[in-house]
């Protein structure tokens, strides 16, 4: 009904994130300083994408199933309290999930690119010792 009006909003929360993350990356420097590192405003961005497609997608779903429309009040769920409560119900359970479970596969995600940096780095300084 309208469970992806969570990732939504956590979306665009964290797109006003990442853009102060950029402007104190670039204001400080550290933006382009450390190479072959990802700034965080970069990491911030696949959660970004990560929320936008699949809100996207999912209220694309909603709309091909007739759940979303073009008038008000938009969803269809909101004509009667009954199927009110059925969509805030939705929306307070498989929407905050869905959210959840994005971040948590941003999170690692993150992980895995933090161990992939440190051992570049080994091997790069290993490299450099031996030669």
């Amino acid at each position: 009904m309208a469970c992806f009006l969570v990732p939504m909003g956590e979306s665009v929360i964290m797109s006003i994130v990442q853009r102060i993350v950029e402007k104190r990356e670039k204001k400080s420097g550290k933006l382009n300083t450390e190479k072959n590192k990802l700034s965080m405003s970069s990491k911030i961005s696949w959660l970004n994408k990560l929320l936008w497609g699949g809100s996207a997608l999912l209220a694309i779903e909603h709309i091909w199933h007739g759940e979303v429309v073009p008038w008000f009040p938009f969803l269809t769920a909101m004509e009667s309290p009954e199927e009110t409560s059925a969509m805030l119900n939705e929306i307070s359970t498989n929407g905050i999930f869905m959210a959840i479970a994005v971040t948590i596969v941003w999170v690692i995600m993150v992980i895995i690119s933090d161990k992939m940096e440190k051992v570049r780095d080994i091997s790069v300084e290993k490299s450099k010792s031996s030669v």
